[in-house]
């Protein structure tokens, strides 16, 4: 198995959790209202909503991560396939 295929595999995989997360987040964030207007009656919902907000910032940094690692590893990925290209046309 060559080189460009386990980084293409790690990549896809990698890409794959990310599109989870973001799908998981978009269903966390329907849930969420921009304003409560609430009587004491209604409290628990302000508990709900505290604990989507904090679902939600611990999946940020994750998702940033796995952003950036997808980007920086399908760059790798295109300049060296290029590399390989570019020697293989020199034979």
């Amino acid at each position: 198995m060559s080189l460009l295929t386990v980084l293409l595999s790690i990549w896809g995989v990698l890409t794959g959790v990310l599109v989870l997360l973001l799908i998981y987040r978009s269903t966390l964030s329907m849930h969420e209202d921009d304003q409560l207007f609430l009587n004491d009656a209604e409290s628990h919902l302000q508990v709900e909503q505290t604990e989507l907000q904090r679902r939600m910032n611990r999946i940020q940094p994750i998702l940033r991560v796995l952003g950036a690692g997808s980007g920086l590893l399908i760059l790798v990925i295109g300049v060296l396939w290029l590399c390989q290209g570019i020697t293989q046309s020199h034979l």
